[in-house]
């Protein structure tokens, strides 16, 4: 079969798409756009696509997802084609990693090791070969390894349950709460009184500490702030639709009649809970 056949081969599977990404980056006869691209202008992409898997999941669009993670495949694809145009590394090489890393960290299921083991305990084991790998790459501190890239609340996240684990955390959900109290007289003073960079400052350290309380609370905070929005877009999306039937727009309208509104929208949702 030749290169070209396998372009046009529907049941090549990632063959086909590694042949495909190869050619889109030919600098003979392959995409401009593609061409031009680098690990940093891509990235931007890949993290769309991420969240636009996500998405589908959270809005259980399951005729949409399948195209969702096909993106974010190619994102990887991309990545890959590039890493070894540049001589670092093949897909291959990614696949084989990965496969590596799966079977290293779960010895209850590929090694000798028992299965007979609580969710628990099989996270807490999972975190104990993560530590090895980090100290195998010289990651020795207790925040190393958690990506600077990521989203900041959930980055907030991941730093203070890493913290955790060496003790550094309050005692009680009570705590974090007391602390937050603080937190929220501090920005109110801030707004009063300080820079508009000390200010930022401030409302940070709110963000920071309401991210721990998520950790308490046993609320992953950028799953729950999603869903927030989610909630959020339905229920504005709602009260759009009712000023319509008035022969209105939010800008014809005022925020009493709009609060009205969405109260309406609220107690539709308690009865009708299923309503899309």
């Amino acid at each position: 079969m030749t290169n070209s056949d396998l372009i046009h081969d529907e049941t090549a599977g990632i063959e086909r798409l590694l042949e495909i990404m190869r050619r889109l980056r030919d600098p003979d006869g392959g995409c401009p756009w593609d061409i031009e691209q680098n690990f940093a202008s891509i990235a931007p992409y890949t993290i769309e696509e991420a969240y636009e898997v996500a998405d589908a999941i959270e809005r259980e669009a399951w005729d949409e997802l399948q195209g969702e993670l096909g993106d974010l495949l190619f994102q990887s694809v991309f990545h890959a084609q590039m890493a070894e145009e540049a001589g670092h590394f093949s897909f291959q090489d990614v696949v084989a990693t990965m496969s590596n890393k799966m079977v290293s960290r779960h010895p209850h299921v590929f090694g000798a090791e028992s299965r007979e083991k609580s969710a628990e305990q099989q996270v807490a084991d999972w975190e104990a070969i993560k530590a090895t790998e980090r100290a195998a790459k010289s990651e020795t501190g207790t925040l190393d390894g958690v990506a600077v890239g990521l989203p900041a609340l959930l980055r907030a996240y991941k730093l203070q349950k890493r913290a955790a684990r060496v003790g550094f955390d309050w005692p009680s959900t009570t705590d974090v709460l007391e602390k937050i109290a603080e937190e929220s007289a501090e920005l109110v003073e801030a707004r009063e009184t300080l820079t508009q960079t000390e200010v930022e400052e401030e409302f940070g350290d709110l963000m920071f500490v309401m991210a721990n309380l998520g950790r308490h609370l046993g609320v992953e905070p950028e799953s729950a702030l999603r869903a927030a929005n989610a909630k959020f877009t339905k229920r504005f999306q709602g009260v759009e639709k009712k000023l319509s039937t008035l022969g209105k727009t939010p800008s014809d309208s005022d925020l009493a009649e709009m609060d009205t509104l969405w109260d309406q929208v609220k107690i539709e949702e308690r009865i009708n809970p299923k309503t899309p």
